[in-house]
This record gives structure tokens, C-alpha cells and sequence, in this order.
């Protein structure tokens, strides 16, 4: 099978936005671009306040206005882009399992989110929530930009440089050394490779439960840090072995990660986290960390799924 990169559609601006960004990423990656579009219509799952039913479109209309839209964003993107392949597609079935299905097929899958919303509080998008709870390949989640961010400079089409009035430069990865994974960590080191960019690693570490209530010593605080930047230089030297062009950075914090994590992605490219596969009969989850990115992050995250 050709080696893709997957962009899912539905109509949104958010979803544009994903196919923008996966067109530059498959650019720089030398790969072709698949844009999908699950056009089967689900039913809601609750009565209307009217009291009457909401008619599902016939298959025939459904299917034609999902090519329409396949059409209208090949033919913007194939604009920005002109040698770049892109294909389309109207995949069968539901939206989530359309696009798990799409996933497995794919070296990445990229989405679109609405993040946060205003009025309500709630995370919006609940396909891509259950698209990426659920997908065993990396998947991108990306926010529209700013108006800022839309316009490219003529001698960069392909947009693998920031907009002057908005430098978003470098890749942050969320490191648990816990349990570092490999996976995660050349996902990042090849991201920064292949943007030029800094990788920039953000850990954030737990005082020990005996510590807690108290302050800590300055001798003692300085000994549990230092231990901290030990192991995770360590984790890190291999990568940096094998990537020495790759600047790379790391903070750490204190604490959970997450509110770190939202902050640098306000001027990052990519932000990468983990997500541990849990095949378990009863539910998934996409965790805290990337939770709080998703609901406040600024930035594409890269959620990526390791056993």
C-alpha cells in the first residue's frame, strides 16, 4: 500500500484548517494527501424539542454533496500546492469508525477541533475526541489559526515557515520519564528534523509523598532537581546522538505538565504527547494532558499511541 497521509473533512472550518496543515505536512514529507469525508448521516440521538423527527437525507445527496466538498478542498489545496497528489475520497460508514478505518491506513491522520467553547465550557467535536481515544496511528489535531497565520510569504508555499507577525517555531514534546517511550520521542526528534525547528522537552515531575505539606530544604530541592535533569538527559542522549542537527531544549517543572504544555503551545508548531493503548472492553480515554491541550492549546498536538 502507498504510503498517505489522511486529512478527515466534514465542512468545517476546523477540518479545512486540518487539510491545510496536512497539505505543508505532506510536503515535507514527500508523501500524497488523502482527504476523506464519511458523508453517512447518523441520526440524532435525541428527540427534538418540535416533537417531530429529522429526516435523513437519501444516500444519492449525501454522497454528492460530500464530493462537492472533496472537490472545493482538493481544488484550494492543489492551488497552494501544485505538485503535490492529492486524492479524495467518500468513505463508507460513520464518521468515527470511517476515520479509525482511514487512520489504520495511513502514516498519519490529521483532524480538525474546535477546542474549548466560549458559551458553554464544554470540549466540542466529539468525533475527533473519539477518533483519537480510539486510533492505534499518530493523529494530529489542529485549531484554526489566526487571520495572522493565513498568509504565507510568496517564496514559501508550502508554509514550513511561521507568519512574521506570529513566529510559532518550536516542536514541544511532553516527556513522562515514568515511562519514556520510544515511539514518542523519535515521533518529536523527526517532527523538529523535518520543520528545522528546536525541539523544546517539557517534564513535569512529582515531589515524593513525604514531602508534601512542607518546604523543601534548598539542599534537598536542589538534589531531587538535579536528579531529575540526570535521568532525563540520559533519555534524551541517544536521540540527540542520532539527530545532531535537532537544537533541543528542556524545562522542567514541578507538578503536572499539562498547564506548561498549554503555555508553550502558544508559540509552537507541533506539541507531542503520548497516549498509552488501552484495549480494554469498557471505554477509552485520552488523558488529562492531552485533555487540557486540546481544550486550551493553541498549537497542532500530536497525539501519539504506544503500547
Amino acid at each position: 500500500m502507498t504510503r498517505t497521509l489522511t486529512a478527515g473533512l466534514d465542512g468545517s472550518p476546523e477540518s479545512l484548517a486540518a487539510a491545510d496543515w496536512a497539505a505543508r505536512e505532506a510536503v515535507l514529507r514527500d508523501l500524497p494527501l488523502r482527504l476523506v469525508n464519511a458523508s453517512e448521516w447518523q441520526a440524532p440521538a435525541y428527540a427534538p424539542a418540535t416533537g417531530l423527527g429529522v429526516p435523513t437525507p437519501p444516500r444519492d445527496l449525501q454522497h454528492a454533496a460530500a464530493q462537492r466538498l472533496l472537490d472545493e478542498a482538493r481544488a484550494h489545496i492543489a492551488g497552494r500546492h501544485p505538485g503535490l497528489r492529492i486524492d479524495v475520497e467518500d468513505v463508507p460508514g460513520l464518521p468515527v469508525q470511517a476515520l479509525l478505518t482511514a487512520a489504520e491506513e495511513s502514516e498519519l491522520l490529521v483532524l480538525g477541533s474546535r477546542g474549548l467553547s466560549r458559551v458553554t465550557g464544554f470540549l466540542l467535536g466529539s468525533v475527533s475526541l473519539a477518533v483519537l481515544a480510539g486510533s492505534e496511528r499518530p493523529v494530529v489535531v489542529v485549531r484554526p489559526t489566526g487571520p495572522g497565520e493565513q498568509n504565507r510569504p510568496a517564496d514559501d508555499p508550502a508554509g514550513t515557515r511561521p507568519a512574521a507577525n506570529h513566529v510559532r517555531s518550536d516542536v514541544v514534546l511532553g516527556l513522562d520519564l515514568d515511562k519514556p517511550d520510544d515511539t514518542v520521542i523519535d515521533f518529536a526528534f523527526h517532527a523538529a528534523s523535518r520543520h528545522a525547528a528546536r525541539l523544546r522537552v517539557v517534564h513535569g515531575w512529582t515531589l515524593p509523598p513525604y514531602l508534601y505539606g512542607g518546604d523543601l530544604m534548598p539542599e534537598l530541592d536542589a538534589d531531587l532537581g538535579g536528579r531529575v535533569r540526570n535521568e532525563l538527559a540520559e533519555v534524551l542522549r541517544p536521540w540527540q546522538e542520532k539527530f545532531p542537527g535537532v537544537a533541543v531544549s528542556t524545562q522542567i517543572t514541578v507538578g503536572g505538565a499539562g498547564p506548561h504544555l498549554v503555555e508553550a503551545s502558544h508559540d509552537a508548531a507541533l506539541v507531542v504527547v503520548g497516549r498509552r493503548i488501552r484495549r480494554a472492553a469498557v471505554g477509552t480515554h485520552i488523558g488529562p494532558v492531552t485533555q487540557a491541550l486540546l481544550h486550551h492549546g493553541t498549537a497542532p498536538v500530536a497525539v501519539v499511541p504506544h503500547d
